[in-house]
């Protein structure tokens, strides 16, 4: 139940402009004002503020919602006593998304359980909260819907989408060989985002590894080389991150 001090009229005017959350800190808001005598001007900018920083706030969510993106993978909880060694100095910088700007990807590195995905995942909520479109997926699930699209005609579109995002995240690449068909999706993926669009890779083998697992040597040679001299490596190393998520009594 709202407080008291908002009246019925002030309650049916905030819900006709679509206003409704508002009204959740709205009391609060109003008791700040009238203890600190803020100017009528004031408070309509206070009040239109706080509206615009939740409706971003809210956008920025569906769209991690959309790339699907672990809503709990955000720097913020990255636990910083963790036993892994990286360079933090390369993270700093890829967490201002420079390398978007500039079309670059990065191949996040390490053996497993190190924080590798939550990593990637964290980059991807920075870029859904300045804007950006992402889209994030294991690679195995990634290539066996590709693979599932070519039987209802939708496999062209599919790629399309994967195409035109700012920031394509595919994780745990390199766990199983791929047959002809992904690996000509690979090559695909990797040629038309080359120069166009950037990548967040984790994987637990550097780009050499990858080579005997893709099914074309020719299409191998070319994706792998174009990936890996467009990319930051960041390496991650040391113990299981998991650990640390394991639940407590």
């Amino acid at each position: 139940m709202l407080p008291h001090e908002i009246s019925p009229d002030l309650q049916q005017a905030v819900r006709k402009l679509r206003l409704t959350p508002m009204l959740m800190t709205l009391p609060e808001r109003l008791r700040q004002f009238r203890q600190k005598q803020v100017p009528a001007e004031d408070m309509l900018l206070i009040l239109l503020s706080d509206e615009v920083q939740r409706r971003g706030q809210e956008a920025s969510r569906k769209r991690a919602v959309a790339a699907g993106l672990d809503p709990a993978m955000v720097l913020d909880v990255w636990d910083q006593t963790a036993k892994v060694t990286y360079d933090r100095a390369l993270l700093d910088k890829l967490a201002t998304l420079q390398f978007i700007e500039g079309h670059y990807h990065v191949l996040c590195m390490g053996p497993v359980g190190v924080g590798k995905t939550f990593l990637a995942h964290a980059l991807g909520h920075i870029a859904c909260r300045r804007g950006l479109a992402v889209m994030c997926e294991s690679a195995d699930k990634l290539f066996k819907r590709l693979k599932a699209a070519r039987l209802d005609q939708s496999h062209v579109a599919e790629l399309r989408r994967l195409f035109a995002v700012d920031l394509l995240i595919i994780d745990d690449f390199g766990l199983r060989a791929l047959d002809s068909m992904e690996t000509s999706d690979f090559y695909d993926i990797i040629d038309e985002r080359h120069r166009k669009g950037s990548m967040i890779v984790t994987s637990n083998r550097e780009p050499a590894e990858w080579l005997p697992l893709l099914a074309d040597p020719l299409h191998a040679q070319a994706a792998v080389d174009r990936f890996k001299n467009n990319a930051h490596d960041l390496v991650v190393e040391g113990e299981s991150y998991r650990s640390r998520q394991k639940p407590r009594m």
